[in-house]
Protein backbone atom coordinates (compact mmCIF):
# COMPACT_ATOMS: atom_id res chain seq x y z
CA UNK A 1 0.00 0.00 0.00
CA UNK A 2 1.14 3.50 -0.72
CA UNK A 3 1.19 6.07 2.09
CA UNK A 4 -1.94 7.70 0.64
CA UNK A 5 -3.78 4.36 0.58
CA UNK A 6 -2.76 3.65 4.19
CA UNK A 7 -4.01 7.07 5.27
CA UNK A 8 -7.35 6.61 3.49
CA UNK A 9 -7.76 3.11 4.94
CA UNK A 10 -7.12 4.35 8.48
CA UNK A 11 -9.70 7.10 8.08
CA UNK A 12 -12.37 4.44 7.45
CA UNK A 13 -11.90 2.61 10.77
CA UNK A 14 -10.39 5.16 13.19
CA UNK A 15 -13.72 6.34 14.63
CA UNK A 16 -14.83 2.73 15.20
CA UNK A 17 -11.42 1.43 16.32
CA UNK A 18 -10.27 0.23 19.72
CA UNK A 19 -8.13 2.52 21.87
CA UNK A 20 -5.52 1.71 24.50
CA UNK A 21 -3.90 4.34 26.70
CA UNK A 22 -0.17 3.94 27.35
CA UNK A 23 2.29 5.80 29.58
CA UNK A 24 4.47 7.93 27.32
CA UNK A 25 7.64 6.37 28.77
CA UNK A 26 6.64 3.11 27.07
CA UNK A 27 6.08 4.71 23.67
CA UNK A 28 9.14 3.28 21.91
CA UNK A 29 8.49 -0.28 23.08
CA UNK A 30 4.80 0.04 22.25
CA UNK A 31 5.53 1.23 18.72
CA UNK A 32 7.97 -1.64 18.27
CA UNK A 33 5.23 -4.09 19.34
CA UNK A 34 2.79 -2.59 16.83
CA UNK A 35 5.29 -2.84 13.99
CA UNK A 36 5.95 -6.49 14.85
CA UNK A 37 2.37 -7.72 15.33
CA UNK A 38 0.26 -5.41 13.14
CA UNK A 39 0.28 -4.15 9.58
CA UNK A 40 0.92 -0.42 9.06
CA UNK A 41 -2.71 0.24 8.25
CA UNK A 42 -4.06 -1.58 11.34
CA UNK A 43 -2.82 0.79 14.05
CA UNK A 44 -2.25 4.47 14.79
CA UNK A 45 -0.81 6.52 17.64
CA UNK A 46 -2.02 9.82 19.06
CA UNK A 47 0.78 11.24 21.17
CA UNK A 48 0.33 13.21 24.38
CA UNK A 49 -3.43 12.74 24.62
CA UNK A 50 -3.05 13.46 28.35
CA UNK A 51 -0.19 14.21 30.71
CA UNK A 52 2.43 11.47 30.19
CA UNK A 53 -0.06 9.48 28.12
CA UNK A 54 -0.33 8.35 24.50
CA UNK A 55 -3.32 6.63 22.91
CA UNK A 56 -2.88 3.77 20.47
CA UNK A 57 -5.77 2.97 18.13
CA UNK A 58 -6.31 -0.45 16.59
CA UNK A 59 -8.61 -1.65 13.84
CA UNK A 60 -9.05 -5.12 15.39
CA UNK A 61 -10.13 -5.89 18.95
CA UNK A 62 -7.72 -8.83 19.23
CA UNK A 63 -4.74 -6.54 18.60
CA UNK A 64 -6.01 -4.00 21.14
CA UNK A 65 -6.52 -6.70 23.78
CA UNK A 66 -3.07 -8.24 23.28
CA UNK A 67 -1.45 -4.82 23.26
CA UNK A 68 -3.32 -3.73 26.41
CA UNK A 69 -2.04 -6.76 28.32
CA UNK A 70 1.53 -5.66 27.54
CA UNK A 71 1.36 -1.87 27.72
CA UNK A 72 -2.07 -0.61 28.79
CA UNK A 73 -2.60 1.56 31.84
Amino acid sequence: MTPQEIFAYKLKWRNKGFSVKVHSDKQSDAIRWCKEFCEKEEWNINTFTDVYEDTFLFEKAIHAQSFAREYGL
